[in-house]
């Protein structure tokens, strides 16, 4: 008899840890190769972690709604087998460092966990580390220490997570707060004068007063509404959000697509929506304008040479999800197509990988599909700019002409193009949306398929 450790997969670039969410076996069940024993949710995407063995499940190392850091072990599944591993307890920091792709990774993570939130003034002030409820994980003291958190601070936060641990979710929603929690020092020693010591207020954080009716319904939020909401509110807190907006004719490729989406879906099976259309010339805009497709790292701009577009998506719940099509500058239309109704219906059966919702290096919202005219979409972190895409309306319109003008009708909608202002000025992010709006008013609509 062998024991199999499942372990918390890597689940893509810049994932490093994922919410348990629901076990799908118990402890005694059976267990055949690839089945799913627990469900796992990041802030992109929820994914199922299966066994590649058979066996059964010995033991369950994490309770619901824990944390769980990858490479860190899951389960214990007994199996028929000798399967050649080692016991978490057993791994020596040599063989640690072994594993990891680089020792400067190693080096980094050690810092990060080892160094001191914030230099502390005496033993009466540090935080027993014998305490459960006062053990923070290496992520929350991280942010922590970027945002200037100190110890004594850190443990005023009230903890959802486990035995009242702080969690994630806990100290982003504390940063983002109205006011932060003051924390009072020890009382001066007898060395000490008034002149030499700061009096500060102990106040515990406060929270709005709402008044509840006895048919007022609470709601709580679920867990992907918190970590949007999470993400929208550090989105505006880190870029300087400006718009403009772009009026656009597109009757001639109204009439267009009207003519040939029969016979598109006959040849190639997929239907052909505006989407990937709207994707095609915003792809040849950023081409014409690069800076847009870049993210900022302190003072440093990362341009990146792949186009990889995201396409924001409405889920039956009325949560949002990003899917992201890599390379989008290397399909014709008919692969955008099928990129786009592919990775749409799979974002609604949840059903999409965790390497599909990230990466991307700028974002396309279709609020039009709700009758909207316009908005002002927010900025999908780390990224500089976001194009919403108003819906199509017949509207009345002056046409020049040799011989005059006159009034007529015509198919117009507004694009609304949220940029970074640290890095797009508002000449650059006002003519890029009108070269997305000049390659769809002057469609090829020769093209026949």
């Amino acid at each position: 008899m062998g024991k199999y450790l499942l372990k918390l997969p890597k689940m893509g670039e810049s994932v490093s840890e994922a919410t348990l969410t629901a076990w799908l076996k118990e402890v005694g069940d059976s267990i055949a190769i690839d089945d799913a024993v627990v469900e796992v949710a990041t802030d992109k995407v929820d994914s199922d972690v299966p066994s590649e063995y058979a066996g059964v499940l010995l033991e369950k190392k994490f309770d619901l709604n824990e944390v769980i850091q990858v490479g860190e072990v899951i389960a214990v599944i007994e199996t028929e087998v000798e399967i050649p591993t080692l016991e978490e307890d057993d791994l020596s920091l040599e063989e640690v460092a072994q594993e990891e792709p680089a020792d400067e990774v190693l080096e980094e993570i050690v810092k990060v966990v080892e160094a001191p939130l914030h230099p502390v003034a005496s033993e009466a002030t540090k935080i027993n580390s014998d305490d459960r409820k006062a053990y923070f994980s290496p992520l929350v003291k991280n942010i922590a220490e970027k945002e200037g958190i100190s110890a004594q601070e850190l443990a005023q936060i009230p903890g959802t997570g486990e035995k009242g641990r702080v969690t994630k979710n806990d100290i982003l929603a504390y940063i983002a707060s109205p006011k932060k929690t003051d924390v009072q020092p020890s009382k001066p020693t007898k060395q000490e004068t008034p002149s030499q010591t700061t009096t500060i207020s102990t106040n515990p954080p406060t929270q709005m007063h709402q008044s509840i009716g006895g048919q007022d319904q609470i709601i709580e939020m679920s867990r992907m509404g918190k970590m949007i909401a999470d993400h929208m509110i550090e989105s505006k807190r880190t870029a300087a959000h400006v718009q403009s907006f772009v009026e656009v004719d597109v009757t001639e490729l109204w009439d267009w697509r009207e003519r040939v989406k029969g016979n598109f879906q006959k040849r190639e099976g997929e239907k052909l929506t505006f989407t990937p259309i709207f994707m095609q010339a915003v792809i040849q805009a950023l081409k014409d304008f690069p800076l847009l497709n870049s993210s900022v790292n302190g003072n440093q701009i990362i341009q990146k040479k792949d186009i990889n577009l995201g396409m924001a998506t409405a889920l039956g719940d009325g949560n949002l999800i990003v899917p992201v099509i890599k390379n989008a500058d290397y399909l014709n239309l008919v692969g955008l197509a099928k990129a786009v109704n592919d990775l749409s219906f799979r974002a609604r059966k949840n059903a999409l990988l965790p390497d599909e919702v990230q990466g991307g290096t700028y974002t396309v919202t279709n609020i039009g599909n709700f009758g909207s005219i316009t908005g002002t979409p927010i900025i999908n972190q780390p990224q500089v700019g976001i194009l919403a895409l108003g819906v199509i309306r017949k509207m009345p319109a002056v046409i020049e002409t040799p011989d005059g003008d006159f009034v007529g009708i015509r198919k117009k909608m507004i694009l609304a193009h949220s940029y970074d202002h640290r890095i797009i000025n508002g000449a650059m992010g006002g003519q890029f949306v009108r070269k997305v709006a000049d390659y769809l008013e002057n469609w090829d609509t020769t093209i026949d398929f």
